[in-house]
């Protein structure tokens, strides 16, 4: 495939803020935003939304160039790294480079008259199990009287993707009615005033669900300590308490329950579950090894636009695999209607896809992976 045309404008996220759309050869991609971010994440753009949509749209180099597999994303690496005088394609900015990168990959794909997983790895086979966001709290939450955990999840355990999305919305359903609550966060989530106790309490009730938690401790952290409404942890209390949650109501997946410096507190939660780095981890590789080093993890998220480059994304998944850790390919709660993420989850075979439960955004991610499934 050979880039004809190329172009980039600003449109908006689920929240209403601009991100960006990148077309190439009259193909999109969009990239979401993040609201709850990770201090190593790689900035969202060089020096503004507006400095790179106008750097795309003047950006002549990337014409005529042949793109004719996954591999030769490194020659539109090489060229901006060029054009902009980079010495890392990443200070590009990661939604930029992501969506840049998306639309050609689309692109190449319409061409060659395959679908986009297919150009990542035409040998995937293995569908990922959905992490489904059913309660929302902390950052995303609108309540005063929110929980203090950012994510309460639903983790089914029917073999087919379609089945698991098929309990995933009856619970939620049923949720709704237990907790009383019409409103939704900025992911979809239900909104409520319970505790974490609470409602680790209620989810514990259906038996065909493993239960998972976003604690995303790094929002309630300060000076040393973790600060709940009614208490206030240091260090070896919150490890204490964490294992005793992961004990008590059977954790299957716990997400950031450690401040993000503090690899060697992560180590201490105990592996009973998927213990899972995303502020710790921040799509990043030297985060991912210094991880590594200190058994911090045995599961990470990786969000494309934390990262921004797909080639970056892939080493990311190949270090994963052969270290035995779980990956978890993750939405962001600013989110577009582009489904690409579910090409992504199943051509780099990610154990685990967590883009929601309810919310067009979502469910048209959720949607399109069941057509991967049907398909394949």
């Amino acid at each position: 495939m050979r880039i004809d045309i190329i172009s980039a404008k600003k449109i908006k996220d689920s929240r209403g803020e601009y991100t960006i759309e990148v077309s190439v050869n009259g193909v999109n991609a969009s990239s979401p935003s993040g609201k709850s971010k990770g201090k190593y994440e790689t900035p969202s753009y060089h020096n503004s939304l507006e400095w790179n949509v106008k750097a795309i749209n003047s950006f002549k180099e990337l014409k005529n160039i042949e793109i004719k597999s996954f591999e030769d994303l490194s020659k539109v690496e090489n060229l901006v790294r060029k054009k902009f005088n980079l010495k890392n394609v990443k200070e590009f900015g990661a939604n930029s480079l992501f969506a840049l990168e998306s639309a050609i990959l689309k692109a190449l794909a319409k061409s060659l008259k395959k679908e986009l997983w297919q150009v990542i790895n035409s040998n995937a086979c293995n569908l990922p199990v959905p992490l489904g966001n059913a309660i929302g709290g902390g950052v995303h939450s609108y309540n005063k009287n929110k929980p203090e955990f950012q994510e309460f999840l639903l983790i089914p355990r029917e073999k087919k993707f379609e089945e698991n999305l098929k309990l995933m919305n009856k619970i939620y359903l049923k949720l709704g009615k237990i907790l009383k609550s019409k409103k939704k966060n900025d992911e979809g989530a239900l909104e409520c005033d319970k505790s974490n106790e609470e409602i680790l309490e209620i989810l514990g009730k259906f038996k065909d669900i493993k239960i998972g938690i976003d604690i995303a401790s790094s929002t309630f952290y300060r000076n040393g300590n973790y600060y709940y409404k009614k208490r206030i942890f240091d260090r070896e209390t919150q490890i204490r308490y964490i294992n005793y949650l992961i004990d008590k109501y059977k954790i299957a997946y716990i997400e950031d329950p450690i401040y993000e410096e503090d690899f060697s507190g992560f180590s201490r939660i105990i592996k009973k579950s998927l213990v899972t780095g995303d502020d710790l981890t921040a799509t990043n590789i030297k985060r991912l090894n210094d991880s590594l080093k200190l058994n911090s993890i045995n599961a990470m998220i990786i969000k494309p636009n934390q990262n921004g480059s797909l080639l970056e994304l892939k080493k990311i998944f190949e270090i994963c695999r052969k270290n035995k850790i779980k990956t978890i390919l993750s939405h962001r709660s600013g989110e577009t209607m582009d489904s690409a993420l579910s090409d992504y989850a199943f051509g780099f075979q990610a154990d685990y896809i967590k883009c929601g439960i309810s919310g067009k955004e979502r469910e048209v991610k959720l949607d399109r992976m069941v057509e991967i499934e049907r398909g394949v």
